[in-house]
């Protein structure tokens, strides 16, 4: 509403103290609580990842798409987004350029940083390494469908999509925002402070790093248990 009648040139009935008395009113009534995406555990993400077949071309896709949006903490629309030549390998690690992202709305250059892992099934990077050598090609998008038989095409895969491949391995209640949540909210059950936390997810403040970990459980991070009794 604001934003159209600012369009229009017009004041906005939003910026009437009545009005937002009125809102401040129905918060405290109706609660301001949004429907969040769950997290996982590390331990079931773990057994869901080795469970897939990674022999079939599907399942090595969805592997990777597991694995790298959860590391990554990335938005599914980055997840759909990205193109192989966005991918920057090296003995250390790898480097994803994000070209455009929903905090980054005018294009300049963001990085995320990707690890090895010791487990060969639950490294991000070689798993991708094999998906992007099915690919054959330097370009273009790393996240595609199949047509019958397993038949790579070149259609991008769509954030609804990734969605889709997400509830099909961890549950219904789960989305592809789940992977970005996670990360959060394992990396601080793990010691992470916010600046390394918003260094991966590139939230801008802490705020939105406590609104994205999602530690329901009143035994999770919980002080009590250094008391030292």
């Amino acid at each position: 509403m604001a934003k159209a009648h600012a369009l229009q040139g017009l004041d906005s009935a939003t910026d009437d103290k009545k009005f937002k008395v009125l809102m401040e009113g129905i918060a405290r009534l109706k609660g301001v609580r949004q429907k969040q995406a769950p997290a996982f555990t590390l331990a079931n993400f773990k057994r869901t990842v080795k469970s897939i077949d990674g022999k079939t071309l599907a399942g090595l896709r969805d592997r990777v798409i597991l694995l790298l949006g959860f590391t990554g903490a990335f938005r599914r629309s980055e997840l759909a987004a990205l193109n192989v030549e966005d991918l920057s390998f090296s003995e250390e690690g790898l480097i994803v350029n994000l070209a455009k992202s929903k905090t980054n709305q005018y294009g300049a250059s963001e990085e995320k940083a990707i690890f090895y892992s010791p487990d060969f099934k639950l490294c991000p990077i070689r798993t991708l390494q094999a998906w992007v050598q099915r690919l054959d090609r330097t370009s273009g998008p790393v996240f595609v469908s199949f047509r019958k038989g397993e038949r790579l095409t070149d259609r991008r895969l769509t954030d609804k999509h990734l969605n889709l491949i997400v509830q099909r391995y961890l549950g219904p209640k789960y989305s592809a925002h789940s992977l970005r949540a996670s990360f959060v909210t394992v990396a601080k059950l793990a010691g992470a402070d916010d600046s390394e936390v918003m260094n991966q997810t590139k939230h801008k403040t802490s705020e939105m790093i406590r609104r994205y970990t999602r530690l329901d459980n009143v035994r999770q991070h919980n002080a009590a248990q250094k008391l030292g009794l």
